[in-house]
């Protein structure tokens, strides 16, 4: 190997640059390797159910944004036996490991990356279903949609109630929400984002499918019928919750209708021709348009 060689091979090494030929192309960065794709953590549900849970039987509301969650959450809330906060985002709550010590330490006890989320995530709504008194969590965070396998895996006693509501309304009502920031042809396809992910978790898992516009307009039989999915009793409270203190923007509906207190008729439904394209399809799969 000539000096030259070594030389530029010595730089590589110690600088990531190489001398090339002037009538070449001068100093180069060399290619620096493609850095390597982190492994996919292994998603399973606990080894020892009685050990690793302390949560019995969650309770989480799949539904689009702007669909009637948290109409449905203060309904819920106001039960004796279920405790619906506001939207709780557990998914986002992350585990790392600082050191690879930690991460064989942890290996060696039988736990990966996942295996500790899920029991973060198990802790949290089980220290805030112990601080409410009552007996079953309920969550109704809309993004809970991307993510329903892992939520099944993590709690397999879960239960899902899928609440459906005319897609055209919930773009409009998306819209509505922040009209500086999307406009309604936009709001329509972020909301049907939202709208295809409740139809995968629909189709794959068992629960309760319930309409908003029947929970508005006929709440008694509606929620009699989510208190017989949920093996509690029916109370007549619930459609009278009251005004609730965990009712923010950000953290679900802050509107006028909500902090009524009871439950309110929705609007009327959009006419066919108003329905944007886009949207067709879902309203025909979910029995709003022939």
């Amino acid at each position: 190997m000539s000096w030259q060689r070594k030389i530029n091979k010595a730089l590589v090494r110690f600088t990531g640059f190489q001398v090339n030929r002037v009538g070449n192309q001068g100093i180069t960065k060399a290619a620096a390797p493609a850095p390597a794709k982190p492994a996919e953590v292994e998603i399973r549900p606990p080894a020892d159910p009685a050990a690793d849970r302390l949560l019995t039987a969650p309770v989480f509301i799949i539904s689009p944004v702007r669909s009637g969650s948290t109409l449905l959450r203060s309904i819920l809330n106001a039960h004796s036996a279920l405790h619906a906060p506001h939207e709780l985002h557990v998914r986002r709550l992350r585990v790392e490991f600082g050191t690879t010590l930690a991460s064989k330490a942890m290996a060696a006890l039988g736990h990966n990356q996942a295996d500790l989320e899920h029991l973060l995530w198990d802790r949290v709504l089980h220290r805030e279903l112990v601080r409410s008194g009552k007996r079953y969590i309920v969550d109704k965070t809309p993004a809970n949609a991307f993510a329903y396998e892992r939520l099944a895996t993590c709690w397999p006693d879960a239960r899902f109630v899928f609440l459906l509501r005319h897609p055209a309304s919930i773009a409009t009502s998306w819209h509505e929400a922040s009209p500086d920031k999307r406009t309604p042809e936009e709001a329509a396809l972020d909301a049907l984002r939202y709208m295809k992910a409740v139809q995968r978790a629909k189709s794959a898992l068992p629960g309760l499918t319930v309409r908003y516009e029947d929970l508005s307009a006929e709440p008694e039989k509606v929620t009699r019928e989510i208190c017989e999915f949920l093996g509690v009793e029916w109370e007549a409270g619930m459609l009278s919750y009251g005004e609730q203190t965990v009712i923010q923007k950000g953290l679900g509906d802050w509107r006028d209708k909500i902090r009524t207190g009871t439950v309110q008729p929705g609007r009327d439904l959009p006419p066919e021709e108003s329905v944007p394209e886009s949207l067709k399809p879902m309203c025909r799969s979910w029995g709003y348009l022939p």
